[in-house]
C-alpha cells in the first residue's frame, strides 16, 4: 500500500472537535479519515473543508444527489481515485445506483440521468474544462434551479475541484488511517484486500491514468 506524501496526524494529538469529526467520517465517509488527517497538520485547513462540506454538500438548498453526482463527475475527470472510490450513502438512500457512477463522464448521451441531473453535471464538466457556450449552458441550468442552488451547486463543485485537484497528488488511499469499516466504500472496495484486487483489474475506471 502506499504511502501517503503528506503524513497523517495522529489521531490522539488532535482536539475533541477534530477527532468527532474523524470519528464521523469513519463512520459515515465521504470524505473518509485519510484527507482528513492530513488537512489536521492545518487546523484552519481541516476546518475550512469540514464546515462547507457539512453544511453545502451534505445539507443545503440542493438535493444532495446531484451534488454527489457532480462530486465523482469530478472524481472521474481530474482521476481523484481516492474520491472516485467513495459513495454517499445519502445518495444511495436518495436513489444513486452504481450504473450512474459508470457513465458519468458520458452522462449527455446516456439515459441514466434526467434532465435536471445533466444540467448539473453540464455545470461540473464547464466548472472543470470551462464552457464556449455559456448562453446555452446558463438557459439550461435556469430551466432547473433556482439562482440559490446554483450558488450552493457551484460552490461545492468548485470546492471538490479543487481539493481533488490537490488529493490527487498525495498518494493517499483508503484503509490507512482509522481502518476497519467500509463506510461509503464504493462496491468492490471494502477492505484493503478488496481495494488492491479492483485496482488490478484491467476494466479499473482509473487503469492506465497514473503515471
Amino acid at each position: 500500500m502506499s504511502k501517503p506524501r503528506i503524513s497523517y496526524v495522529p489521531y490522539e494529538d488532535m482536539d475533541e472537535h477534530m477527532q468527532a469529526e474523524m470519528q464521523r467520517a469513519a463512520a459515515h465517509g465521504t470524505p473518509r479519515p485519510e484527507t482528513n488527517a492530513i488537512r489536521a497538520h492545518v487546523p484552519a485547513a481541516f476546518w475550512a473543508f469540514a464546515k462547507p462540506w457539512e453544511e453545502m454538500f451534505r445539507n443545503g438548498v440542493c438535493d444532495h444527489a446531484i451534488k454527489e453526482l457532480c462530486r465523482v463527475y469530478i472524481s472521474r475527470t481530474v482521476t481523484c481515485e481516492f474520491c472516485g472510490n467513495q459513495r454517499s450513502e445519502r445518495g444511495a438512500a436518495e436513489g444513486l445506483v452504481e450504473g450512474q457512477y459508470d457513465d458519468l463522464l458520458n452522462f449527455e448521451s446516456s439515459d441514466r440521468f434526467d434532465d435536471r441531473q445533466k444540467a448539473a453535471l453540464a455545470y461540473a464538466q464547464a466548472i472543470a474544462w470551462n464552457e464556449d457556450d455559456r448562453d446555452g449552458l446558463w438557459d439550461r441550468l435556469y430551466a432547473h434551479f433556482s439562482e440559490d442552488e446554483l450558488v450552493e451547486l457551484g460552490c461545492v463543485i468548485a470546492l471538490t475541484f479543487g481539493q481533488q485537484s490537490w488529493i490527487r497528488l498525495l498518494d493517499v488511499d483508503h484503509h490507512q488511517y482509522m481502518a476497519g469499516t467500509s463506510a461509503s466504500m464504493a462496491p468492490g472496495f471494502e477492505d484493503a484486500e478488496a481495494l488492491a484486487a479492483s485496482k488490478a483489474k484491467e476494466d479499473y475506471w482509473a487503469a492506465g491514468s497514473r503515471g
